[in-house]
Parts: structure tokens; C-alpha cells; sequence
């Protein structure tokens, strides 16, 4: 169910427009983005790097710099322990070739995801200390590991933490106490006392801010760190971070880059999708790039992406990003079975009256738990948990919607647990056996207050414009919106009652539907639907013969001539 909203944020668009030297349309849709004061529009429009805020002010980072600089100067050996997501490798790789770059003797490990689970343990500090290890460094994880952490200062090493998701805590006396870990170090912008003002970097961004401070320290100068902003960008987009404020300038200035980037590994990523001489922007990012990267950690090792980043032999680079495009392709036809089995299930057991959605796939790979928690979620609008059989135990991701705070509700059911983690919308948890299947769908459903308002999905349209108002000069000038994502959503019109003139289908799946419409105006236009034929069939009917969309406008390059469209997103017919 969707009910469509239209913002009705007001200001002077005109003068606005004006100011900046933006179309009014452009105005009202920054203005609906609550963006309001004129720094802050400038920032938005125009912001760069030195409008990022000073690494220093991020609580840890100076202890971090000065065990950094003594283990440079020494030559202790610096292990990088790192998530296996895109946002863990791509933090992996900020860390070590700013290290490597300073002299540091580094290496790095990347959990397997079946084998090792998420995020540091004992068995790798273990490990670090056999080696020789003298200082680890996490990234994109260690907030939570408290015991491994404690392990590795009982053996002498030192630890640094850098994360960037919510910090564990206990409720004493009605109030929440932070569970940090026993680090030298601990950054994190999300814990107690921490005055960096910018509280939404992802893992990357954390871990760049902490070499930008390292690279101050060291008198080196902060430009030698832009070729990796690049990489920053796709940790970014991909990690779905709110794309405001500093997040927009890092992914903004790293496509700037991307298609100089002499980075060997990211190169042959672009030619094997055939991005090498295309304008890529957050779209390729969170859609192309970052799902093959993803695609190396779920279904075989993360560090084979790593290395793809580290190699210097073009062939050799091209062939390993074939197989991460082609182990992609296999991991879509997976998801693709996962979810339509979670949706049998649903419907088999009755789990539709659920307010929070518990799916147990045994049989599913573990590593793709999430991606279909996530289809399942937008399709059916609810929190969503898939769990399957892991090595040991179960394992399982969620993926939330906005009105439920899924980490603040697995604190609230957490014995149920032998490990969780995670934020607002998205999770992961560990069970010990099947038998605690049922409890957990039990209690994370008699703990949840959302009432029936909560599951209906706000649709929130930007302005009411028709589309005779559609020209290519607003369409080109709506690019300063970009990059879209998280929280920079794009900009979303509506226009009621069009008229069908012809239904076309294309694609070999027949899910491109391209629609030959005129307006009541007698403007013509293209409308373009993305789904299946069938699908599409069904909500149109007999006998309809107008429909009435949400769109965002584009522009359609054919054989060098260009002609507006628009891609409906929302639509019902009349």
C-alpha cells in the first residue's frame, strides 16, 4: 500500500534562483532536501574538499597518530583487520596504501564470511601474534569486539579501533553506558564525546579521515590521499550512508577521479563493464562496481578483490575482474531463487500477519541473506530478517524499513543471540541452533510497537509538475543534484492522467516497457517502466486508457540525437 505526499516546503525559489543562478524547479527541489541557509545551499551546490571537516576534531584520532607514527618509526609490523563488504575492503585498502606510502610495515586480513563470520576474532588475533604483529588496525569493524580486542592487549600488541557503526551499550538506571572495547585507540564518530560534527561517514570515510590526520602529522601533504577518493566513493555509495553534507563532497570529488584513476585493479573493473570511457556516476557505483566487489566476499574471498587493487599487470587485472562480473551474474540467479522462496514461505506459513518478518532459509548461502532481506523488504514494506545454516549455528541479516530502529529491537530480545551487530536499517545476528528460530520470530514480534500507519510506504513528490514543463535545459541543470542516494534521493514529479497512445515491451526478460503517452496539452512523451510485462498487465486491466505517475525526468541519446523521457516510478491507471 503507498499513499504519495506532495512537499510543500516553502521559500523564495525565485530568489533563490537567482542567488545561485538556478531554475526555480531546481530551488524548491534543494529546498525539499531541508536544505535552507544560504552556506548550506552553496556547500550543497558547490561544496569541495575544504569544506571537510578537521580530522582532529574526531575523538581518538590523535592517540591513533601518535601509536601510528611509533610503529613507522620502529618498523613494528601493522596488520589491517577489515569487514568483507564492499565498505570493509575498500577501508582495507585506504588504510594500507596510506601506510605503505609512509613506509609502514602492513599487511591485512579479511574474514571469510562463512568461516570467520564478521569482523575481527580471537583466532585472528591469535594469529597476529604468531606473525609478529605489533599493531592492529580494524576498519569497518571492531566497535563490538570487546573480547578479541582485550585477547590482543593480554599478548602485548597494540590496538586501534576505526568503525563507524553504533557502539554497543547496557541500559543502567533508564540510561544507556557504552560497551566500549578495551583499544589504545577507538574512533568513531558515533560514540560519547566525539566532536566531529559529521556523524554519517561510512567505514572508508573514517579510515580516510584517519590518514588525512596521519598525513598532517607526518608533514605530508593531504593531496597525495585524492587518488583514493575514488574508492571512497564506492565504499560510500555502496554502504548506503546518508548522501549529505560530507558524504556528497566525498562521492562527488571521488567520480570526479574515477575515470583517471591509475589504479590498474579499478580500471579493469570499469572495461569489463565497458564504464572506461563512460561519464560514471553513483548509479554505476551502487549498481555495477560495488555489487562485484561485494560478489568476491560473498561467494568466495574478499582478498581476491584486494588483490585486484594491488595488481600491476593489466592482463592479469582484467581477468580477475571478468571473474568478479561473472561470479556477480551467478550471485544474482541465487538471489533471485532466494527470494522467491522467502515469499513461498511467507505465504505458506501465514508469516504475512507478521509486523516483522523472520524467513528461514536453510538451505540459502549465507552470504546473500541480506540481499534478499532487502527485496523482500521493498516489496512487502516490512522489517525483514533471513536466516539460513551456517557452519556453526545460524546465521542471518535484516533489512529495516524507516519507522523501525532494527538495532535498538534486537537490543531488546539480544539473549536470543549468540553475536548481532548493525544500525537503523540494516543488521546481522547469530543464532545458536534452529531451535531459537521461532523465539526470536516470537519475541522481536511481541517487542515491536509499530502500528499499521508504520507499513503503508510514503511516497513524497517533490513538485506537481506536468510534463509539458519538461525541457532539456532543466533536465541538464537538475546534474547539480548528483550524486543521488541515501537522503539525496532523485528529485521525484508528478503528472495526472496522461494518455496511452501505444504500449511497447522490450528485453530479454520483457521488463522494459516504454509507453508513447500525450498529455491533455497535446505534449507528447516517452514513458519508461521498469518491470516485468506480466506484472504491469495486472495492475493496468481491460479497458484503461490513462495513467497517472511519479517520474523523473532524462534525456534519451539515440544514434546522436537526443529527445526527453521520463521513468515512471510510482503509477496507477484510470
Amino acid at each position: 500500500m503507498e499513499k504519495w505526499f506532495i512537499s510543500k516546503k516553502k521559500a523564495d525559489f525565485d530568489q533563490i534562483g537567482k542567488k545561485f543562478g538556478i531554475d526555480p524547479v531546481v530551488a524548491r527541489l534543494i529546498r525539499n532536501r531541508d536544505i535552507t541557509d544560504e552556506e548550506e545551499i552553496r556547500r550543497y551546490l558547490s561544496g569541495t574538499l575544504s569544506d571537510i571537516s578537521d580530522p582532529a576534531a574526531m575523538k581518538g584520532v590523535k592517540e591513533a597518530c601518535i601509536l601510528l607514527q611509533e610503529a613507522l618509526r620502529s618498523g613494528t609490523k601493522i596488520r589491517i583487520i577489515s569487514d568483507y563488504d564492499v565498505d570493509g575492503v575498500i577501508s582495507n585498502y585506504i588504510l594500507w596504501r596510506s601506510l605503505k606510502n609512509l613506509g609502514g610495515t602492513v599487511d591485512y586480513t579479511i574474514p571469510d564470511r562463512i568461516q570467520d563470520g564478521y569482523g575481527m576474532n580471537t583466532d585472528m588475533v591469535l594469529q597476529a601474534k604468531k606473525d609478529g604483529i605489533g599493531l592492529i588496525i580494524t576498519c569497518d569493524n571492531g566497535i563490538a569486539a570487546f573480547e578479541p580486542v582485550a585477547e590482543a592487549k593480554k599478548l602485548g600488541m597494540n590496538v586501534i579501533v576505526t568503525d563507524h557503526h553504533e557502539v554497543p551499550y547496557q541500559m543502567e538506571d533508564g540510561r544507556k553506558q557504552e560497551i566500549l572495547p578495551p583499544a589504545d585507540a577507538v574512533v568513531d564518530p558515533k560514540q560519547k564525546g566525539c566532536e566531529y560534527p559529521y556523524k554519517q561517514l561510512c567505514g572508508a570515510g573514517v579510515a580516510f579521515q584517519l590518514m588525512s590526520a596521519l598525513y598532517r602529522a607526518e608533514g605530508r601533504e593531504e593531496k597525495e590521499l585524492e587518488p583514493l577518493l575514488c574508492f571512497l566513493a564506492i565504499a560510500t555509495v555502496c554502504d548506503v550512508v546518508d548522501l549529505t553534507k560530507e558524504n556528497r563532497i566525498f562521492v562527488r570529488e571521488g567520480l570526479k577521479r574515477i575515470g583517471f584513476t591509475e589504479n590498474i585493479g579499478l580500471q579493469a573493473l570499469l572495461k569489463a563493464h565497458k564504464l572506461e570511457d563512460s561519464e560514471v556516476n553513483s548509479y554505476h557505483l551502487g549498481f555495477v562496481i560495488g555489487p562485484c566487489i561485494n560478489a568476491s566476499g560473498r561467494l568466495e574471498s574478499a582478498e581476491k578483490v584486494l588483490k585486484l587493487f594491488l595488481e600491476t599487470d593489466p592482463d592479469e587485472a582484467l581477468e580477475t575482474a571478468q571473474e568478479l562480473k561473472e561470479l556477480n551474474d551467478q550471485r544474482k540467479g541465487m538471489t533471485n531463487d532466494g527470494v522467491r522462496d522467502a515469499l513461498e514461505q511467507i505465504s505458506r506459513n501465514g508469516y504475512d500477519r507478521d509486523k516483522i518478518l523472520v524467513i528461514y532459509l536453510p538451505d540459502c548461502h549465507e552470504s546473500i541473506a541480506g540481499i534478499i532481506a532487502g527485496r523482500v523488504k521493498d516489496k512487502l514494506h516490512k522489517p525483514v530478517f533471513v536466516l539460513t545454516k551456517g557452519r556453526e549455528g545460524i546465521k542471518g541479516s535484516g533489512r529495516s524499513i524507516e519507522t523501525y530502529h532494527m538495532f535498538e529491537a534486537m537490543n531488546e530480545v539480544k539473549d536470543v543471540f549468540t553475536r548481532f551487530g548493525g544500525h537503523a536499517m540494516a543488521a546481522g545476528c547469530s543464532l545458536l541452533d534452529e531451535s531459537k528460530v521461532d523465539e526470536f520470530r516470537l519475541r522481536i514480534n511481541e517487542c515491536c510497537t509499530l502500528g499499521q500507519e508504520d507499513f503503508i510506504k510514503k511516497v513524497t513528490i517533490d513538485v506537481d509538475m506536468p510534463v509539458d514543463y519538461i525541457t532539456m535545459g532543466l533536465v541538464r541543470q537538475m546534474a547539480v543534484l548528483e550524486p543521488f542516494g541515501k537522503e539525496n534521493k532523485r528529485p521525484l514529479f508528478a503528472h495526472r492522467k496522461l494518455f496511452i497512445e501505444r504500449i511497447q515491451v522490450f528485453g530479454d526478460n520483457r521488463n522494459v516497457i516504454r509507453l508513447s503517452l500525450q498529455s491533455d496539452r497535446g505534449t507528447r512523451m516517452t514513458g519508461m517502466i521498469f518491470e516485468e510485462e506480466e506484472s504491469f498487465r495486472q495492475k493496468m486491466g481491460e479497458g484503461k486508457q490513462y495513467i497517472t505517475c511519479t517520474y523523473y525526468p532524462d534525456i534519451n541519446v539515440y544514434r546522436g540525437n537526443e529527445s526527453l523521457q521520463i521513468r515512471i516510478q510510482h503509477y496507477f491507471f484510470t
